[in-house]
């Protein structure tokens, strides 16, 4: 257990440190802590996928954890009679869409603030700042508001710009791109690079670690997004899976068939996060700090 630290260097624990039974006892004691805090937050969704293979007698009767027996058929079941698929396909437009702006505006944004540095820009980077002080619910009802009287109600397109527009990604691509060297955009320009150029061209293709960040962040946070969404695609047959699942609460839904849908509704973010989990806090280091 202790042979990964020999060689290490760097970090709160080091080689030398391990040799101290204190350190060792330590070392154990923070891992046990990380276990259950693990287990902890594990054992909400994992109740929900056991839950899911009882019906609903067997849900109202049995107090055990496990089931009786296990059959998938049911989630199949649950996935065609609900319609799930449209609701998923759904979510995926809202997704699709809102990661691409994310990128491509608070990109954008960035670039302005980082690279370009044009005439007021710190008026422009202290209101950007200060929004992060401000609770996207108090904005609401104005912007809702606003969706209403251009038209865009019942429409992604306002979801979409929603992402475009967000500070905590302007921030983390102008820390990085403020790391780039100068050089590099001095060289673009002599080659005849526009601005718009020197963007597309030369600096997104280098700065995909934090692209990547943002990219999750964004697909996280648009699939598990409900207010907005549901204020402005409520009754449009463009609903989400959010919206569905809250739309149940007065339906005659079975009780586990919504535990089924909860539990659909939880796969694509779990997956996010095993496969790029490194990704998520290792970039997100380094878009949000400077060297």
């Amino acid at each position: 257990m202790f042979e990964k630290y020999e060689t290490k260097k760097e970090g709160v624990i080091r080689g030398y440190d391990v040799h101290s039974f204190y350190v060792k006892c330590l070392i154990i004691v923070i891992l046990i802590i990380c276990i259950l805090m693990a287990a902890a937050c594990l054992f909400p969704a994992l109740w929900v996928f056991l839950a899911s293979f009882k019906d609903i007698k067997e849900f109202k009767t049995n107090v055990t954890i496990f089931p009786s027996h296990f059959d998938f058929k049911v989630f199949l079941k649950t996935w065609n009679e609900l319609k799930f698929l449209n609701y998923y396909l759904n979510s995926l437009i809202l997704v699709a869409g809102s990661t691409v702006c994310a990128v491509i505006f608070n990109g954008l944004i960035a670039y302005g603030l980082g690279v370009l540095k044009p005439k007021g820009y710190k008026a422009v980077q202290g209101l950007v700042m200060w929004s992060l002080l401000i609770p996207a619910t108090t904005s609401m009802v104005a912007l809702f508001v606003n969706i209403n009287r251009v038209g865009l109600n019942r429409s992604f397109v306002p979801l979409w710009l929603a992402y475009g527009a967000n500070a905590f990604f302007v921030v983390l691509f102008k820390q990085f791109f403020e790391s780039m060297p100068s050089d590099l955009f001095e060289a673009a320009k002599l080659d005849g690079c526009g601005v718009l150029h020197v963007f597309f061209l030369i600096l997104l293709p280098l700065s995909k670690p934090i692209i990547m960040v943002v990219t999750i962040f964004a697909i996280n946070a648009s699939w598990s997004d409900f207010l907005l969404p549901y204020l402005v695609l409520n009754g449009s047959g463009k609903e989400t899976v959010m919206i569905t699942l809250f739309k149940f609460r007065n339906a005659n839904t079975p009780f586990v068939d919504v535990l089924r849908a909860v539990f659909y509704s939880i796969i694509p973010p779990a997956i996010l996060f095993m496969l790029f989990q490194k990704q998520i806090t290792g970039g997100a280091v380094m878009g949000a700090i400077k060297e």
